[in-house]
């Protein structure tokens, strides 16, 4: 059987948007859930004494946050097979820990006691930095938490060759029967070959043309295994974090690839996907990529 999607809650706003939406993927996926909080209460209130029944106030509440949203999801999808935990550790921690046994670890983009005027809560992110599955931080408005525009985005690198980011956008394309929007992203360098007068003359064409050509190599092998996937392909000049931001606010899932590099603790997330964990408007699924020699570039 596959592993369980795993969402983290806390009872925050946020831990609650990000339960409802893992309820809903885990059941487009058929997969169970697993509903995990992290709870330090034993180390600042201690273990409770064999003669007394009384409870300490951490306990209570990890178990009440935990009991809430078991009852909260099978609300949402009574047939949805689901399992809860309490974990005595930083929530950090816990997550990653549960993420090395799971198809997909979901988070909310705050948790409790975050800053408001903050975009990204810490744990958000150091989660999707370090996981070893695929994460998804769930923010953006209503539309986009509810798959109402039918459509994946996809920022496709130069390294995205045939790549699990490629992979996961398309079976997510595939379970929600949404259109699969691929983004190649280029820009002109200021010293390198459109300096050349032939470059300068082939102008935006040959650009396009190596952009494109890189896209038929990504694609080919997801898009043959997933032919019913609607596919829509572009070439644009421009930033790759800020094209993808941009084209967001008409997805309802943005998904971009992070890269392993050797020597370092985690996944170096890179620029694109720091920013599209900070600003995009709809969920971001921060997928680990292969090669852990070569950090994440350009789209």
């Amino acid at each position: 059987m596959e592993s369980p999607l795993v969402v983290g809650v806390d009872g925050s706003d946020a831990s609650l948007t990000a339960l409802d939406w893992a309820v809903d993927e885990a059941v487009r996926r058929g997969l169970s859930l697993r509903i995990v909080h992290a709870s330090l209460w034993e180390r600042y209130e201690g273990v409770v004494p064999a003669w007394t029944t009384d409870r300490p106030s951490g306990q209570v509440l990890a178990e009440n946050i935990v009991g809430t949203a078991a009852e909260r999801a099978r609300r949402r999808a009574p047939d949805l097979p689901l399992t809860t935990a309490v974990l005595a550790e930083d929530a950090s921690s816990a997550l990653l820990s549960e993420g090395r046994e799971g198809t997909i670890l979901v988070v909310g983009a705050r948790g409790r006691g975050e800053f408001a005027d903050l975009l990204l809560g810490s744990v958000s992110l150091v989660v999707a930095a370090r996981a070893h599955c695929p994460v998804v931080v769930v923010r953006g408005d209503r539309q986009a938490l509810e798959a109402r525009h039918g459509r994946v985005l996809l920022g496709v690198g130069e390294h995205d060759l045939d790549s699990p980011a490629v992979r996961f956008a398309f079976r997510e394309a595939a379970v929600r029967d949404a259109e699969l929007d691929v983004v190649r992203t280029w820009r002109r360098s200021v010293h390198g070959p459109a300096d050349h007068l032939l470059m300068r003359r082939a102008g935006a064409a040959y650009f396009t043309e190596g952009a494109s050509e890189l896209l038929d190599t990504a694609l080919e092998a997801a898009a043959s295994e997933h032919p019913q996937v609607r596919l829509r392909r572009s070439t644009v000049e421009g930033s790759a974090h800020k094209v993808l931001t941009e084209r967001s606010a008409a997805a309802d899932l943005l998904v971009v690839g992070a890269r392993r590099r050797e020597g370092l603790v985690g996944l170096e997330l890179g620029r694109v996907a720091h920013r599209a964990l900070h600003h995009a408007s709809c969920p971001v699924a921060v997928v680990p990529q292969r090669r852990p020699e070569t950090a994440e570039g350009d789209l």
